[in-house]
């Protein structure tokens, strides 16, 4: 262990990542960290999950893909970069439009706390395993979750917040999913975040007056571990062959409308962000979802036809399906209840329109690999 390292984007392993991350635990906001603990169907969850059953993945049969993927990683090309630089602009938080401060701060803390969710699965793996493979595979992809983490930490700090990551460690509710839930949804994720960084980050590109907060600067070599992650899922994917064909081609599909739906949803409760940034919600929704089909094709058999007439219609009528729930739970009382629960059942009707909606088929390249094009 690099036992000189100061921050934690130059830590070498995801023990010394948080080790440095305690250190600075004097710095946590409750707000952010309560913020961070809320399990909804809309926030970032932990998982655990068969560890036996992950050990006992043979890659012998993609070992020259295995072993360029990390070898990549092992390389460690972002190592140092997830820290503040002369790049990093000043921010004026004390005179940042409210509404706006607000739903950054709330994207920051999620985002914050979706990388750190991956990272606390891929540590417990590292921690409990015995396969060379598997572990060495999730010791480099935790590091790279607590470089994320601690650098939105970093960012929340100078708005007076911060999560306590070891706090959530200890005290935030775990989902168990078996392995191969746990790889569709992370390999998803992974994917979907690549998909959307690089997108934002594109657009800032081009439209750089939008870019209210340095942080968006760092996001396409983020977005490139994220993009590494997914592949290394798909890889384990690969390892077994049952996992995308009969039935489990059903639960794909389910995945992939539940990532969807929740994205699209959950972008819809931060318009002032998105104004801000230059970005119309289901321009950038529609964006992210091609890319991520896109490249999902490489393992799985199907995509979504996001083009099907019936696809923006309910995604736009699951919206206010939301917005009715969250408007009940304010209301409270028996009214509140009522107008929940109808927006829920109209909430799972509008989930099963979109579930029914008939995939594309494809076939599955022999090789899974790939590299970042956008």
């Amino acid at each position: 262990m690099n036992m000189h390292a100061k921050h934690s984007a130059d830590a070498t392993t995801v023990e010394e990542g948080l080790a440095i991350q305690e250190e600075q635990a004097k710095y946590d906001d409750n707000f952010a960290t309560e913020t961070a603990m809320a399990n909804t169907l809309l926030t970032p969850r932990f998982y655990t999950t068969d560890f036996d059953e992950l050990d006992a993945i043979n890659v012998d049969g993609i070992r020259a893909e295995w072993d360029e993927l990390i070898a990549q990683m092992e390389a460690d090309p972002n190592k140092g970069h997830f820290k503040k630089n002369e790049d990093w602009d000043h921010v004026d938080w004390e005179n940042m439009e409210p509404q706006l401060k607000k739903e950054f701060i709330d994207f920051l803390i999620s985002s914050c706390t979706a990388e750190f969710s991956g990272c606390v699965l891929y540590k417990e793996m590292k921690r409990r395993g015995n396969n060379k493979d598997i572990t060495q595979l999730f010791q480099l992809m935790a590091r790279d979750e607590a470089r994320h983490a601690g650098f939105i930490n970093d960012a929340l700090r100078e708005a007076g917040l911060r999560v306590n990551l070891g706090f959530l460690t200890q005290s935030k509710k775990y989902t168990y999913f078996r392995p191969k839930f746990i790889y569709y949804a992370t390999y998803l994720s992974e994917k979907i975040g690549y998909a959307r960084y690089i997108t934002i980050f594109r657009h800032l590109q081009a439209n750089p007056e939008h870019r209210f907060h340095p942080i968006f600067k760092w996001f396409e070599e983020w977005c490139n571990d994220e993009f590494s992650h997914g592949e290394a899922f798909a890889l384990l994917m690969k390892t077994d062959p049952k996992l995308t064909q009969g039935k489990n081609v059903l639960w794909i599909k389910f995945f992939l409308t539940a990532v969807y739906a929740t994205m699209y949803v959950r972008d819809h409760q931060r318009p002032a962000f998105h104004k801000a940034l230059g970005v119309d919600p289901d321009w950038y929704a529609h964006e992210v979802f091609t890319k991520t089909s896109k490249l999902s094709e490489q393992i799985f058999p199907i995509t979504l036809d996001i083009e099907h007439p019936r696809w923006q219609p309910t995604l736009e009528k699951l919206q206010r399906a939301n917005v009715q729930i969250a408007e009940g739970k304010t209301q409270g009382g028996l009214g509140g209840k009522i107008k929940e629960w109808t927006g829920a059942a109209k909430a799972a009707t509008c989930f099963l329109s979109l579930y029914t909606i008939p995939a594309r088929k494809h076939q599955v390249p022999s090789n899974t690999r790939l590299v970042p094009a956008y």
